[in-house]
């Protein structure tokens, strides 16, 4: 029986599909769209601020003065801090991580920044607050972003939990698929080498089992293909659910789905392809529209692993699939 917490992570999920079905389409407010205006227009009046203040304490340089090498290596520094703030606050939602990598980069920029004007502004000797101004934030920035990074590597523990079964060993996010929470083929032959070679050193089977909805090209036929990637995603989660916990599931292409059996021999891989297709068949899967129930079922078939490389493994994979489902039309 799959934990309590990957159950609640796959409801969850399924929850979000239904959700999604039967809604009109929107287009809400960005969700960090505010903490992002907020955060740079706070730096920028930070910045303003120190410019004012070094302006009024002290005297701009002659032109001649001025070291264009300090100037190039701490402003391209503050530059290269606000790239990396820019891209923070783009690419995550509003969150405490978020909040605490975000402040925590502030503080460097601001410094930097303080740094900079040095090389243009000369500030009397008797000032003393701009080497706070200079200095301090960088102590304060480090405090912040140590405990974001800490908060931020609480958050990749929860996110790996529920990436169970969809990643193994590493992450690359440019081999997931685009549709659904799974890696694409690309990423299936990364694993599938991986898990070759780790079966080859422990001397360990290793079983693949394809995953093929039979006449999918009919519900994008009959219902629109909207629909069949509802079909692919409602699957998706179903076969999440009824894989273990040290499987692996991936999408191969269109409608096919592999899945990774480490450790696991013929007949146990069986037994578990025969369970993903019964769970398929009795998947009842509501149209959006008129609420039809579409009836779903599946061709699989399995694979062990020989002493090939992993791209051989994957065509045997494919044939083994394409040999079942002409079994299969030939018996009906």
């Amino acid at each position: 029986m799959p934990h309590v917490t990957e159950l609640q992570c796959l409801r969850i999920s399924m929850q979000q599909i239904v959700n999604h079905r039967g809604r009109a389409p929107h287009h809400p407010m960005h969700p960090f769209f505010t903490h992002r205006t907020l955060t740079l227009a706070g730096l920028a009046l930070a910045a303003i601020a120190g410019l004012y203040l070094y302006l009024l304490a002290g005297d701009v340089k002659p032109w001649a003065e001025i070291d264009w090498m300090d100037v190039f290596a701490e402003g391209g520094t503050a530059l290269f801090a606000l790239l990396w703030l820019m891209l923070l606050l783009t690419s995550r939602p509003s969150g405490r991580v978020t909040h605490l990598l975000a402040v925590g980069l502030c503080c460097f920029i601001f410094s930097w920044w303080m740094d900079m004007l040095d090389e243009f502004i000369v500030i009397p000797s008797t000032v003393f607050w701009d080497n706070w101004l200079e200095n301090l934030p960088i102590p304060i920035g480090l405090l912040i972003l140590s405990c974001g990074i800490y908060q931020w590597h609480r958050e990749e523990l929860a996110i790996r939990l529920q990436m169970t079964k969809r990643e193994r060993v590493f992450r690359e996010h440019r081999l997931f698929d685009k549709l659904i929470p799974l890696g694409g083929a690309g990423y299936l032959r990364e694993q599938v080498k991986m898990a070759v070679r780790e079966s080859g050193r422990q001397q360990q089977p290793l079983a693949l089992v394809a995953i093929d909805i039979d006449d999918f090209h009919q519900i994008n036929r009959h219902h629109g293909p909207q629909e069949g990637d509802n079909v692919l995603q409602s699957v998706t989660q179903l076969l999440l659910l009824n894989l273990r916990g040290q499987d692996l599931l991936c999408r191969l292409a269109g409608d096919r789905f592999v899945a990774v059996l480490p450790n696991t021999g013929e007949a146990a891989a069986r037994q578990i392809a025969d369970e993903l297709r019964s769970a398929v068949a009795s998947l009842a899967y509501k149209t959006t529209g008129q609420g039809e129930r579409i009836h779903l079922s599946a061709s699989t078939a399995v694979t062990m692993a020989l002493d090939e490389d992993s791209e051989t493994l994957i065509a045997r994979v494919n044939l083994d699939l394409v040999h079942a489902k002409q079994n299969i039309t030939a018996s009906s």
